[in-house]
């Protein structure tokens, strides 16, 4: 019987491994599995090469991995933001490397891992310093960069609804790049708020179909100061 559900965060992130490319999901706060990203660094895997939109914020979720020191590099579309302290202090010190990728790159990059696609030519950074030391073509007039696929170990995702075959749903813009980063990794990991029965979700509703997900953990909604819950986005 075919059931990826998992028990524990720290069960589910065990599989990373010292130098694996990870892939998280998320665009800014909305959507990090930062869960698994705590799940991560008390895992303590090193040397990690992290792909993300962005560059994390404040001092929690991705921010908080950076500072653990397990990432030598990351991959993203925009690494400062008014609250990216701890990347700026990484990376003016020279602890961290940085890969910029300019976002709808980001995601065709991962989108063609998942796909298969050997390589891709895009017009994005052509005669931008991005482009410094790629091939270039002109196609029909129009100039390209040649652009390879970011291939991940491990992809971390945040869904809203599972079920025990690995199945998912997403919560609004929380969606974001999680369906491209489970595409594109060999493991791809997922927190989801509600496991549901074979059968409840409605196929037309699935973003991720469960062929791509390994390993499904249930988190609790988040509770509110005001003493409700809210879904985190």
């Amino acid at each position: 019987m075919i059931n990826k559900i998992t028990d524990t965060i720290a069960e589910a992130v065990s599989v990373v491994k010292d130098g694996d490319v990870v892939l998280i999901g998320g665009f800014g706060t909305a959507g990090n599995p930062n869960e698994l990203i705590d799940g991560l660094i008390a895992h303590g895997a090193r040397n990690l090469t992290v792909v993300n939109n962005n560059a994390g914020n404040g001092y929690t979720g991705l921010a908080a991995l950076l500072q653990s020191g397990l990432v030598q590099k990351i991959i993203c579309s925009f690494p400062r933001t008014a609250d990216s302290w701890v990347f700026n202090d990484l990376y003016r010190a020279g602890k961290i490397e940085l890969e910029l990728v300019p976002q709808g790159t980001l995601a065709e990059r991962m989108r063609a891992a998942g796909a298969g696609i050997g390589a891709f030519f895009c017009p994005t950074a052509y005669g931008t310093e991005l482009a410094n030391g790629k091939e270039t073509r002109e196609i029909n007039g129009k100039h390209y960069v040649l652009e390879y696929p970011i291939y991940g170990d491990v992809a971390l995702v945040k869904a809203e609804q599972g079920d025990r075959w690995g199945n998912l749903t997403y919560r609004m813009a929380a969606r974001n790049f999680g369906p491209v980063c489970a595409v594109a990794a060999k493991h791809t990991i997922a927190t989801v708020h509600e496991i549901v029965e074979l059968g409840q979700l409605d196929p037309e509703a699935v973003v991720t179909p469960g062929i791509y997900v390994n390993s499904i953990v249930q988190i609790p909604f988040v509770a509110t100061q005001a003493g409700g819950f809210k879904q985190a986005a």
